[in-house]
């Protein structure tokens, strides 16, 4: 993997003093301008935030009233440049050559603590794909950390505004996200991980049917004899956990059964041990475990095991993404095959395709599908 990683976004902006600015006096004295910026913004040269502050709209408001673009009004683009004009900003040089030159750049932006992102093996099957067919065409990724909706909304802008992106591939969908909005407001392409939704306002690359993986795993338990199942969950406000949640609980009541527990997690290995001694420490503990991703289902056998059971003899454990490591654990894990490789790669060739390249069309058939290994099992005999 090649992709470059930057963490938390800083305040910071490309702009530069521009040509017209005025002149000191020949007495060496500021003029009254220029004291009132000095005043203001210290020696620091004016930058596209202030530009946005001064004139009330966002940073992207402001690059989109700078080269033309957009769709704002003509007093708001009025009023931006005004302000430009007062402060003495114009933009950077590398910006403006960035926004008239493609910059083969594509930003990949996870709001995932650093520490998360090392310990998910998700990430790096998902940069594997988009790398696959983004290196080839002369494309690199840029990958960003966040800790929230208003650092990545923000991040966004001052990527656009300093014309160092030509798109992004969004990920964690969420109801009512404005993300796509944003972007397409931005004028960046973007494409959304996730089932393909007709009514977004950028496209989604996914699989179908995201709630069969979940279903037929409910659906192999029952088979094994469990009846007093949990379903260990991501963030509650994401599309996909609500969508696998309520496959799960859906799946139990079709057996007339319901859930032992459902808790939502962070995806943190820390939450994910936490919530495994909470559950087998109930007086009439589930006899099998479903984890929405393959490390927290890791940590829950570790955490079993260490509790003195043994999976799968007393517990049964299913993850979820069939990531390579579950290959290698004893027992083996049973998982969830979403084919994270080949999303990234179709999502990569579908933003190419938005970006204007010519590009194979990404082909994604198929759903989530189990794979059953060893870490399932009959239910134990005195459950």
């Amino acid at each position: 993997m090649k992709a470059r990683i930057e963490g938390h976004p800083e305040d910071v902006a490309g702009a530069s003093q521009g040509p017209g600015a005025p002149a000191a006096r020949p007495d060496g004295v500021p003029s009254a301008r220029q004291g009132a910026r000095a005043g203001s913004e210290g020696a620091a040269r004016p930058t596209i935030k202030a530009v946005a502050a001064a004139a009330g709209v966002s940073t992207a408001a402001v690059s989109q009233a700078v080269n033309g673009t957009g769709r704002i009004s003509e007093a708001t683009r009025r009023r931006v440049l005004d302000a430009a004009a007062e402060l003495g900003w114009s933009p950077s040089a590398s910006a403006s050559a960035l926004r008239r030159a493609r910059t083969r750049t594509i930003a990949l932006v996870v709001r995932r603590p650093t520490d998360v992102l090392g310990a998910d093996p998700h990430f790096s099957e998902l940069i594997t794909g988009l790398e696959g067919e983004l290196a080839p065409r002369g494309y690199g990724l840029l990958l960003h950390l966040v800790a929230d909706m208003a650092q990545e909304s923000a991040l966004y802008e001052r990527l656009a505004a300093e014309g160092r992106i030509d798109g992004a591939v969004l990920t964690d969908a969420r109801a009512d996200d404005p993300r796509p909005h944003l972007l397409r407001g931005l004028g960046l392409p973007a494409v959304l991980l996730g089932a393909p939704d007709p009514a977004a306002p950028v496209p989604g690359v996914g699989l179908g049917q995201q709630d069969a993986g979940v279903r037929e795993a409910v659906a192999h338990l029952l088979e094994l004899g469990h009846r007093r199942l949990a379903y260990i969950a991501g963030p509650a406000e994401l599309v996909h956990t609500g969508l696998r949640r309520t496959a799960f609980e859906d799946a139990l009541a079709g057996a007339g059964l319901r859930a032992v527990a459902v808790r939502h997690t962070d995806f943190t290995e820390r939450a994910a041990v936490a919530v495994t001694e909470e559950l087998l420490a109930l007086p009439d503990r589930p006899t099998a475990l479903v984890f929405s991703n393959d490390s927290m289902a890791v940590c829950g056998i570790g955490t079993a095991q260490r509790g003195g059971l043994r999976v799968p003899e007393d517990v049964s454990v299913v993850g979820y993404d069939n990531l390579p490591l579950g290959r290698w654990l004893h027992p083996r894990l049973t998982t969830v095959d979403q084919q994270v490789q080949r999303v990234g790669a179709a999502a990569a060739r579908a933003l190419l395709a938005r970006c204007g390249e010519d590009v194979p069309p990404p082909v994604l058939d198929g759903r989530p599908r189990l794979v059953v290994r060893e870490s399932t099992g009959c239910v134990p005999s005195a459950s």
